[in-house]
């Protein structure tokens, strides 16, 4: 994503030259995004991307690494890590913690129809399924654990010029504190998920004629929390009018059918999709405020207006949406 750490040619080369991936022929930063430092890179062996976790820890990561992994193996289609002769998939390069993954085809759908959020749904179904096969277990690092922390963090730069919007942000983490720890909230369906799927980590291809979802990407927000999250997630992106914040039903209804027919959504879904609807805008207002108000380095970086996700968290306040059964 930004570039916070730049990585020579001929290092890159050394290590795909390691993994067996043949002469490296090609490396390009990529610009988006604001965690990790990524590169497209070609060798004779294919298209690959190149990542160095600026955060992660080495710990962290196997459970990055080993669920695309699993995923992959599972016939989802994401991208695969690449391991060297050991069989490990991390690696270490200009002294970052590194991966080599496989290049989806296609390109982004940034003004989504139905057609695609019943493909994005019906995959994010079958991506739940087949992840509830995978033995690791990791936290959410982007959960409720991580607001507790953060809230704090921010307050002081909205207190003194924008006390409406601390309010709002003290008000919203003491509602998901309160929903969490209902029987309710314990009884949402957990395993793997994704919990950063926007329109910009899917790919689609229409060479062939109709669109067709080809690949979901940037498994490093992934973690073990409530299923619901990862749909609210999507729904805020896929189902949303950016200008506004407002949700489009229409192509909310058919992501949610879409899903519901790989994996039922359970009662407790259905009645808490308010919750997490809300839960999703909070997450994603706060880590923007955090990189606007708290940025880091990085020779390509361009934070996110935390506008956005305010917008539609007040959208899904004040006009709360339950799918139809």
């Amino acid at each position: 994503m930004a570039v916070y750490t730049e990585v020579g040619f001929d290092a890159a080369a050394a290590l795909f030259t390691r993994l067996g991936l043949g002469r490296l022929t090609d490396l390009q930063g990529i610009q988006s995004g604001i965690e990790n430092t990524n590169y497209y890179a070609a060798s004779e062996r294919g298209q690959w991307v190149l990542t160095l976790f600026e955060r992660l820890t080495r710990a962290e990561l196997p459970y990055y690494l080993h669920l695309m992994r699993h995923l992959a193996t599972a016939g989802i289609p994401v991208p695969a890590p690449q391991a060297d002769g050991r069989g490990e998939l991390l690696h270490e390069l200009a002294g970052k913690p590194a991966a080599v993954a496989t290049r989806l085809p296609g390109s982004h759908r940034l003004a989504p129809t139905a057609t695609h959020c019943v493909q994005v749904g019906a995959m994010l179904a079958r991506l739940h399924v087949a992840g509830a096969s995978f033995s690791m277990q990791q936290p959410h690092l982007r959960g409720l654990a991580w607001w507790r922390e953060t809230v704090p963090v921010v307050l002081p730069h909205l207190q003194a010029e924008e006390p409406a919007r601390a309010a709002l942000l003290r008000d919203e983490l003491a509602f998901h504190e309160q929903w969490a720890a209902s029987a309710a909230g314990a009884a949402l369906p957990r395993g793997p998920i994704h919990a950063d799927l926007f329109r910009d980590n899917v790919m689609f291809d229409d060479t062939a004629g109709d669109d067709r979802l080809c690949g979901f990407f940037d498994f490093y927000f992934a973690g073990t929390d409530a299923l619901l999250f990862d749909i609210a997630v999507c729904l805020n992106d896929w189902c949303c009018d950016l200008d506004t914040g407002r949700l489009d039903e229409t192509r909310a209804e058919a992501f949610v059918a879409a899903y519901a027919a790989v994996r039922p959504l359970v009662p407790a879904e259905r009645r808490l999709m308010p919750a997490l609807l809300r839960a999703a805008a909070l997450r994603f207002w706060l880590s923007r405020l955090w990189d606007w108000h708290l940025p880091r380095p990085a020779a390509l970086l361009a934070p996110k207006d935390p506008h956005h996700f305010e917008r539609v968290l007040r959208e899904r306040i004040a006009t709360p949406w339950h799918p139809p059964t």
